[in-house]
């Protein structure tokens, strides 16, 4: 019986590349590799018993790619579709388990604070969605969405009626504009407000440094060294900070933060010097402007809106300071604190660039547009909502 010769293979230019990718590339599947492997055997016109001996494949599965590739080129290196066994769950199944992990558990009775793939498989069993559904399932599907009942993100709806213009004098400040002008050489923006309750903590035993797979350790238990609050202010456009220690807040304490800024240059000399500063009891309102304005006529009060600290740039540098100094907390006692938050202001001075600021006018329009079409979609909800 004669031997059916094997398909000649000749790839054009470009299939030759791709295949050579496809055959030598790192990040290529193997059995993508393997079969780029055998038609290029193929395209040098050897035998297929000599591309198995080479290969280490049977020869059988050499003549199947080589052939897939004579027909239909660089696609019949591809699987082809299966069958399989029949699906165990409809598509609406599937839609209607997502459709649960998109309800708050409580508007069904359930006394769930968020649901997770297991309540969810059994929730699912229990309504009659289906006979059986195990979590790994409920987990597949919701991955294919990006459904992640599980979590949940914090946020503060916006109370002050005069949101905007406030927020928009802060951001105009960041850009250096005021009042639609631009900023001189010698007007300057300060960032400031207190970080409470520094604590100082004496861990019961030593932390221990990292090592070759093992994370830093500190230990759980502790003991009370007192606690200060660290103020600070932030010179927005030159990055530099101006910090002090005080056994509480309160108005003095804030009083003597400006002091010591506005007392040194070029801020003592300065036209202007604008102070941004949340709504906390040390600097809460027009009497807090008055004392200030007060005390050094050249400075300018400008308060964030009520709720909105997350648009004064020290909270930034207090953000780098909990990560940075104060966590994991490691300290004998206050005068450790102060030392090292003393030394570290010095070391970040040394280096530090301006925030990149990226939150603007525009972002804020966006921002309120979508507070808007909320409470329009839920007055109910909004109508709840504490004023200011």
């Amino acid at each position: 019986m004669p031997v059916a010769l094997a398909c000649p293979i000749a790839p054009s230019a470009a299939e030759r590349e791709r295949l050579k990718k496809m055959a030598y590339g790192h990040r290529t599947e193997h059995r993508l590799r393997v079969r780029a492997q055998v038609v290029l055997h193929a395209a040098r016109g050897r035998s297929n018993a000599r591309i198995a001996r080479e290969t280490g494949l049977h020869i059988d599965t050499v003549r199947r790619w080589r052939g897939r590739f004579a027909q239909a080129g660089l696609p019949g290196l591809r699987d082809r579709e299966r069958c399989g066994r029949p699906a165990s769950f409809t598509l609406v199944q599937a839609a209607e388990i997502k459709a649960l992990a998109c309800q708050l558990p409580a508007e069904s009775g359930t006394p769930l604070s968020h649901w997770s793939c297991p309540e969810l498989a059994r929730e699912a069993v229990a309504r009659g969605v289906a006979p059986f559904l195990s979590a790994s399932t409920v987990r597949r599907w919701l991955t294919r969405d990006a459904l992640k009942p599980w979590q949940h993100q914090s946020w503060i709806f916006i109370t002050d009626p005069d949101f905007r213009l406030k927020a928009t004098r802060v951001l105009d400040l960041y850009a250096r504009t005021w009042q639609g002008e631009p900023l001189g050489e010698d007007e300057y923006v300060i960032s400031a407000d207190e970080k409470t309750s520094v604590q100082a903590r004496c861990h019961c035993h030593p932390t221990l440094a990292p090592g070759q797979a093992r994370a830093m350790r500190v230990n759980h238990t502790y003991g009370r060294g007192g606690a200060l609050a660290y103020l600070a202010a932030y010179d927005v456009h030159h990055a530099r900070v101006f910090g002090r220690t005080e056994p509480r807040t309160g108005i003095t304490p804030f009083m003597s933060l400006v002091t010591q800024v506005m007392n040194r240059e070029p801020y003592a000399s300065a036209k202007r010097v604008f102070w941004i500063v949340d709504n906390g009891s040390s600097h809460r309102g027009q009497k807090a402007v008055a004392r200030l304005r007060t005390a050094f006529p050249n400075t300018v009060m400008v308060h964030t809106p009520v709720r909105a600290s997350w648009l004064n740039q020290i909270e930034v540098y207090f953000s780098v300071i909990q990560r940075k100094v104060v966590t994991p907390n490691d300290f004998t006692d206050l005068t450790q604190v102060r030392d090292r938050l003393r030394d570290f202001e010095n070391r970040y001075n040394a280096t530090a660039q301006p925030f990149q600021w990226k939150f603007t006018t525009s972002d804020l329009d966006d921002l309120l547009a979508r507070l808007d079409r909320h409470t329009a979609d839920h007055p109910e909800q909004s109508s709840d909502a504490p004023t200011a």
